[in-house]
């Protein structure tokens, strides 16, 4: 019985770090090109998530049809708020960029409540009710998904930035932005591919999570908080890192959740962050600058 619970506890660990995971990784994306901490990042996320349910229960699309659309929207969307946002202030000292997403995110949250009020909506999914066991371990078929999707996804992005022309350019200004525009990569180009490709990452998050914890404005605050420590954990602008980081996030979370207390959950993620740095300050898989 103590095996299977921590099993369970273990699996739902990874459900719930597959969204962070994928919330982070956009998160690192923007922050290695942009150096800029998004908090509206999490805004996007809501907006997928809203986007998906206003297709699936107005016009009767399929989940996944409502959710690749959702991905493209928000995809569309992160290069407009990237020209017309986030590109004034590229060249300005970090903290204006700080400014400018913390606004963006009162903002985009804000005009959530006054489209749809505050209601809390489910997001119907014909794989939120239907469960599989196996060792004596159950979980919805929606949960199972969650995992199954962003660990393709998170594939095919890895496959995106290591064997595509375009990711390759990405490493190069992550690496080195004034370097990459002397080698003639178009810097403007390069940041608003990866605001659309972390825009679409934050939708499709959304929207796989929409049948399990509801939908409502205020929804991108929580996910957002907990990438921020992943990408600390993990250490600041690294892919892997946000992964890893990710993932142990969300089984640190379930595992305290279900021997301690729920109640204390976000403070499991605060306190592994805590011990993450007092042990390594530049994050798991940081580099030292210098």
């Amino acid at each position: 019985m103590g095996t299977a619970i921590f099993l369970q506890q273990v699996i739902n660990g990874l459900v719930v770090g597959s969204i962070y995971a994928m919330v982070a990784l956009g998160l690192t994306l923007i922050f290695g090109i942009l150096h800029i901490g998004n908090f509206a990042h999490g805004q996007l996320y809501m907006l997928g998530a809203f986007a998906t349910y206003w297709m699936v229960t107005l016009w009767g699309w399929n989940i996944w049809l409502a959710m690749l659309a959702a991905m493209g929207l928000m995809a569309l969307l992160g290069i407009i708020l990237e020209r017309m946002v986030f590109r004034p202030v590229h060249s300005a000292p970090h903290i204006n960029g700080l400014i400018v997403a913390l606004g963006l995110f009162i903002v985009l949250e804000n005009l959530a409540f006054i489209l749809w009020g505050g209601e809390e909506r489910m997001l119907p999914s014909p794989y939120a009710t239907k469960t599989i066991s196996f060792l004596s371990l159950t979980l919805t078929i929606q949960r199972l998904l969650v995992f199954i999707v962003a660990v393709l996804l998170i594939f095919l992005l890895y496959l995106f930035i290591q064997r595509t022309k375009m990711g390759k350019a990405i490493r190069a200004v992550a690496l080195d932005s004034e370097v990459a525009r002397l080698m003639g990569i178009p810097i403007h180009r390069i940041s608003a591919t990866v605001f659309a490709v972390s825009s679409a990452l934050a939708a499709a998050a959304g929207a796989l999570v929409g049948p399990i914890f509801s939908v409502f404005p205020a929804m991108g605050l929580s996910p957002i908080l907990k990438a921020f420590v992943v990408i600390v954990i993990g250490g600041m602008g690294s892919i892997p890192g946000a992964i890893f980081g990710g993932y142990v996030l969300g089984i640190a979370e379930s595992l305290g959740a279900g021997y301690l207390s729920s109640q204390y959950k976000d403070g499991f993620a605060f306190l592994a962050l805590i011990v993450v740095l007092m042990i390594k300050p530049t994050g798991l898989f940081g580099k030292k600058e210098g």
